[in-house]
Formats: C-alpha cells, sequence, structure tokens
C-alpha cells in the first residue's frame, strides 16, 4: 500500500511534481512494483489527480473515504475488508525504493515463527551532526533484539557520557504491518508521547505493540521539501 496525500505540510503538492518525465507518485509506485516482491501494489489517496496519475499508467487506486491523521490510518481503512496478512507501507514520496530493504522486512515476518513481531520497520545509521539535531529527522533507539525502544525527533541517545561514541539510527517511513495491528492503530486515541512528538509509530508503542526495526545502508532521497525534490531530479539524471 502506498499512500498518498495531496495536502503535505511543508510541500503541498509534492506527489504531482515531475520527476524524469512523471510525477513523483508514479516514480515511486513503478519503483515497488518492480521490486516484484508483492502480490499486490495500491495507491491509497484522497485526490483525483493523484487517482488520474496512477490509473493512467494501468496502476490501482483506493480512494480514502475519511479524513486521516497518519498514513496507518489512511491503510487501515483501506485493508479493512482485504483478505491480507502483511501489509506493507511504501511512503509516496520515496522513487528511489528498492528491493532489498523490502525484503529484509518480509522476511521478519517469515521467521517470526512465535508471532511476537506486530510491525516491521527499517532505519538506517546517520553520523552527521547536523542531522542528529535535526527535528525533522526522526531517531529511533532498540534493545539488544532489535525492537523499538522508542522514536523521538530529539537526538536519542543524549550522548552525555564523553567516552561513549553514541550510534544514532534514522527512522525510515516504511513499515510492514500484520493486518490485526493496523486495525487495533485505528481504534486506539492518540497517547501523550504521539501527540508530543507527532510520531505516529509511538502509538503503537504506548499501546503495547511490538516493532521489529531493519538496518539497511540504504538511504534514498525522501522529497520532503523543494530543494529534496531538485536533489532527486539530479540523482535521478
Amino acid at each position: 500500500m502506498i499512500p498518498a496525500r495531496y495536502a503535505a505540510s511543508r510541500f503541498p503538492g509534492k506527489l504531482l511534481q515531475d520527476l524524469g518525465g512523471k510525477p513523483v507518485i508514479v516514480r515511486t509506485f513503478e519503483a515497488t512494483l518492480a521490486t516484484g516482491l508483492f502480490d499486490e501494489v495500491i495507491v491509497v489517496t484522497d485526490h483525483e489527480e493523484i487517482q488520474k496519475a496512477i490509473t493512467g499508467v494501468g496502476g490501482s487506486v483506493i480512494m480514502s473515504k475519511g479524513q486521516h491523521e497518519t498514513g496507518s490510518d489512511r491503510i487501515a481503512e483501506a485493508v479493512e475488508d482485504l483478505e491480507v496478512d502483511v501489509v506493507v507501507n511504501v511512503q509516496g514520496d520515496e522513487p528511489f525504493t528498492e528491493t532489498e530493504s523490502l525484503s529484509k522486512l518480509l522476511d521478519v515476518f517469515r521467521k517470526d515463527t512465535e508471532g511476537e513481531v506486530d510491525l516491521a520497520s527499517l532505519m538506517t545509521p546517520i553520523t552527521d551532526p547536523e542531522e542528529i539535531k535535526n527535528p525533522n529527522t526522526v531517531k529511533v533507539i532498540t534493545d539488544q533484539r532489535g525492537f523499538a525502544l522508542y522514536f523521538s525527533r530529539a537526538p536519542i541517545p543524549y550522548p552525555r557520557a564523553s567516552d561513549i561514541v553514541a550510534k544514532y539510527f534514522k527512522h525510515k517511513g516504511v513499515y510492514a504491518f500484520r493486518k490485526s495491528a493496523l486495525m487495533d492503530f485505528r481504534k486506539l486515541p492518540i497517547g501523550p508521547l504521539e501527540a508530543a512528538e507527532k510520531i505516529e509509530a509511538i502509538r503503537y508503542l504506548e499501546y503495547g505493540k511490538r516493532i521489529s526495526m531493519v538496518e539497511t545502508r540504504v538511504t534514498g532521497i525522501e522529497i520532503d521539501t523543494p530543494e529534496d525534490l531538485e536533489r532527486a531530479k539530479a540523482a535521478w539524471q
């Protein structure tokens, strides 16, 4: 599932911006389809122009019925009546989506014989001090088994000990869900930590869901700003 909301706060209409002759959302859809990992790839949107762009290349679209605060809410509505087990959420502004990282996410569920995992998500190492401090970069810390402990816009862990080199990981907003976790998310109210940080993944943690984090070295380019789009255009060439 690719949630594709038109009214992005920092860059409205970004999914319809041109990237190498096609809209960003079409590039993301085609990249996801090209992985060959999925039984079906569906774009979930609230906007007719995005719908036209995807159906114009032969893609499947589900139109959202309600207003949604998060991508999880949008996907939960879309899959409620579908016979699915695991749903992968690829962000619509990720045109450099690739096979390796998504395959690692699916492997989490193949190996989860005890049914411990509710969600899996991606993280990538970061070392740039400015990015570590940047509140637009969501950081994640995990336990010894790789389950998420917390997500924050602040630098976590805080480097108080000068003799310890802290490792930092950026959370990439790509998820794989059990359908049951999505259905639960839709019913749960926003908790105080999610409300403070504005990070939807925290809601799963606040209600006891387990998120298995998968490390990837593939960073790609997420298009959140006009400057990101220019970087993406240069990379596409």
